[in-house]
């Protein structure tokens, strides 16, 4: 496994791959990895012949700069993940390498109303940020496919808004969410929850199944009134949103007849923000 500081040297890595017709896979991270990462490298070897990992903590996509500085960096358990996994090559760049001094940028695209939903309500300038750094990497590596986790949906939708401006030709792929065996989904962020917010956390996966398994029994409004019971009187647990929502635009869903539906929700246990959802359909 090769590991690269510089956007010169990847580029010069991938060149003569890419000339011999190699399909080149990317897996954006931003290390803190677990096996939900590790599941997106292995359906990136089933989609690619070369698989290119980036880690790197992103300073444009954080909206409290106290989350940057405690954001989880173990870098060389990163790397000893990627080599078992069998990742091709690892982009490790410091911020000055993706951030030049006296670049003058002014990044800011139309994302779509979803920008300002949800996460963007929350975490406001978020996603600009987040596409930002994603094209960015887009344009050191030039893959052929990325892969993207389906626990941060609505980044993967303002993702593809992101290729719909710039019109370019890489191929999503969204990756199941990983669980723990309890449902947790998994997370960088799981490593600062305490033992009582391990077990609180399960409230977000909980309350979603529900909405899944009871989803033809209710209405929508019924639905997400029982799914935000899940936190009353939960100690320690603060719900930010509960939704349900049309899975292409995360607009509240109107209609069961929808093509696309998505169970969506953030809560802050203890001093952790957490984020799940569940596709209904």
């Amino acid at each position: 496994m090769e590991v690269f500081k510089t956007k010169a040297a990847l580029k010069a890595y991938l060149e003569p791959l890419k000339a011999a017709g190699k399909k080149i896979a990317l897996v954006p991270t931003m290390g803190a990895l677990h096996n939900g990462h590790i599941s997106l490298i292995k359906l990136a070897q089933e989609n690619a012949d070369v698989i290119v990992c980036s880690i790197f903590v992103n300073p444009t996509q954080f909206t409290d700069p106290k989350d940057l500085e405690k954001y989880p960096r173990p870098i060389e358990h990163d790397l000893a993940m990627l080599n078992t996994a069998g990742c091709s090559a690892v982009f490790m760049p410091n911020v000055e390498e993706m951030y030049p001094e006296g670049a003058g940028e002014n990044w800011h695209i139309n994302l779509g109303n979803a920008e300002f939903l949800l996460e963007g309500a929350f975490r406001k300038g978020h996603y600009q940020g987040v596409t930002q750094i994603v094209k960015k990497l887009f344009d050191a590596v030039e893959p052929d496919v990325a892969m993207f986790g389906q626990k941060d949906y609505q980044q993967v939708l303002m993702i593809k808004n992101m290729l719909e401006h710039f019109k370019l030709p890489i191929n999503i792929i969204t990756c199941p969410i990983i669980r723990e065996d309890d449902g947790l989904a998994m997370s960088s962020r799981n490593i600062h929850l305490s033992k009582t917010d391990r077990k609180n956390a399960l409230v977000l996966s909980k309350s979603l199944q529900y909405v899944v398994d009871n989803f033809q029994s209710y209405s929508f409004d019924e639905l997400v009134k029982q799914a935000k019971a899940f936190y009353n009187d939960l100690e320690g647990v603060e719900l930010d949103y509960f939704t349900i929502a049309k899975g292409d635009t995360l607009q509240p869903a109107e209609t069961k007849e929808e093509k696309s539906l998505v169970a969506l929700v953030a809560a802050k246990v203890g001093a952790t923000r957490l984020i799940d959802n569940m596709i209904i359909k």
